[in-house]
């Protein structure tokens, strides 16, 4: 399944993670003269991305050109809602609710950065997996194994900028803005990182699968299925955007989502 993801400069698909990251950039750049809370999620978006293409010229994955691809694949799926929203201010149903609710400005930043990461993580990367990743491949026990290799390791690029992305989170953040509850319970609590991380890469896989076994079925059984991961992503994006103690719920049953097979 080919995508086509618009950059907002005529070109289409990108070709590199260079090119992908210059978008990022420009769109990065746009966010911040207007002072869009959007630009909470996408900064530390952006940085990771960058943390991954270094990583990628490094040589550090089983297969660095595949990840390079699967990386451009999963960003270009949020850039493609971007640009949605911007154009027509409709966007697939978690970057829908995601975008909406950044138009409010007392959420504090840490709210907006895991909004984005949870429309992200639960919407786009099973489809990005499929999109690098063909039914003959699931099948075979190797290349699977090598694939998930890889999606660790990148976990493991993840867990380093915690510590990173937590500061700089604080010099955007006001007095009183992150809840002791916020500091115990998110992703970027550093003891938490690799439970959150870890259940985050089961549920993908498996929410993958399903998307895989729905695709030999034929285009509409792969739409139904994409429909219901989307519906779900939804829901949980708007669980996460309430108030009070939701997101300790969230915490005890897990931020992702599970398509049912």
């Amino acid at each position: 399944m080919a995508f086509t993801v618009p950059d907002g400069t005529d070109s289409g698909d990108y070709d590199t993670i260079d090119a992908l990251l210059a978008s990022m950039d420009r769109i990065e750049h746009d966010l911040q003269a207007a002072t869009d809370p959007r630009r909470f999620f996408h900064s530390t978006y952006a940085r990771t991305t960058r943390a991954v293409r270094d990583e990628i010229l490094r040589g550090g994955f089983v297969d660095n050109a595949w990840v390079e691809r699967w990386d451009v694949v999963f960003a270009g799926l949020y850039l493609r809602a971007y640009e949605q929203y911007e154009s027509t201010g409709a966007a697939v149903g978690p970057w829908q609710v995601a975008f909406e609710r950044a138009q409010d400005a007392t959420l504090p930043p840490l709210r907006h950065v895991l909004l984005g990461m949870n429309a992200h993580i639960n919407y786009d990367l099973p489809q990005a997996l499929c999109a690098v990743i063909t039914s003959t491949e699931f099948d075979d026990a190797a290349t699977v194994d090598r694939r998930g290799e890889d999606h660790k390791h990148i976990d493991t690029v993840l867990a380093a900028r915690v510590a990173a992305e937590d500061e700089e989170l604080k010099k955007i953040e006001l007095p009183g803005q992150r809840t002791l509850l916020d500091k115990m319970l998110t992703p970027f609590n550093r003891l938490g990182t690799k439970k959150f991380l870890r259940e985050a890469r089961t549920k993908v896989w498996a929410n993958a699968r399903t998307l895989d076994r729905a695709r030999r079925q034929g285009p509409d059984a792969y739409a139904g299925a994409l429909g219901d991961l989307e519906a779900l992503s939804r829901q949980r994006v708007i669980d996460l955007g309430q108030p009070g103690q939701i997101i300790l719920r969230l915490a005890r049953q897990g931020f992702g989502v599970v398509l049912e097979p």
